[in-house]
């Protein structure tokens, strides 16, 4: 079984708890206009690489991982998308003891019933989701990312319901994503969320800017700052975050 891989990063902190070894997969859906990985889009490109390859590799850092609690974390682009790759992969890694973690949008997500099968058997090796909530209102969801976001609220309803463990991620983007009224209304969605764990808002950074120079792509949000300190607190104060 193979992935289109992006990149792999083999210390990674910020990606779940403990050190983790992070895969980058290639493809994604969605078309954020912060996204600092425009590069992981397009889909059916990147690195081949075996299951059997990314877990010889990962498990030279398994003491660092086990040292600190940490394991293996899927990110992108859109880790659904190679569902197939992700369930092979998490299967290996817990018949390891290695703690699993996905990085996702939720942006491929469907009911079709294919894919619901699919996801049912992934979600038995998974450990945690990282959930990245872009924007509450459907309007401003669908001028951020290029699509709406009825499918992923309905994800987030099913992991809940699943008890699936989340951490929900929102990235503050000044005058996009910071609008006090639209983050009361997120606090509110993920307050009927019973599976969520730790709420983090992550401030825009434009560390990504020349990867869109160099895709020839015109950046989005030319000219907005990153957040200030007091904007941060106040996101995270009205949605709980610690």
């Amino acid at each position: 079984m193979n992935g289109f891989i992006h990149s792999i990063e083999s210390c990674g902190t910020v990606d779940g708890p403990g050190i983790r070894y992070v895969i980058f997969t290639q493809g994604c859906l969605l078309r954020c206009q912060y996204c600092h990985n425009a590069d992981t889009w397009e889909i059916g490109k990147g690195k081949q690489m075996s299951v059997d390859e990314i877990i010889a590799d990962a498990q030279t850092y398994l003491p660092f991982m086990q040292a600190s609690g940490g394991g293996i974390t899927v990110s992108g682009g859109e880790p659904l998308l190679q569902i197939d790759f992700l369930i092979e992969l998490f299967r290996r890694c817990k018949q390891l003891g290695i703690h699993t973690t996905i990085d996702s949008s939720g942006g491929c997500y469907t009911t079709e019933p294919s894919f619901q099968q699919k996801l049912n058997e992934l979600l038995q090796y998974t450990d945690l989701i990282l959930l990245d909530l872009k924007h509450i209102d459907e309007k401003k969801h669908r001028k951020l990312t290029g699509k709406t976001n009825e499918h992923i609220l309905a994800f987030a309803r099913l992991l809940s319901e699943r008890n699936v463990p989340v951490w929900i991620r929102h990235v503050l983007v000044p005058t996009v994503t910071d609008d006090e009224e639209d983050l009361h209304r997120l606090a509110n969605f993920i307050r009927t969320l019973h599976n969520v764990e730790k709420i983090e808002v992550l401030p825009y950074h434009q560390l990504g800017v020349y990867k869109w120079k160099a895709l020839g792509l015109t950046y989005p949000l030319e000219g907005i700052p990153t957040p200030s300190e007091e904007l941060v607190e106040k996101a995270k104060e009205i949605l709980g975050a610690k």
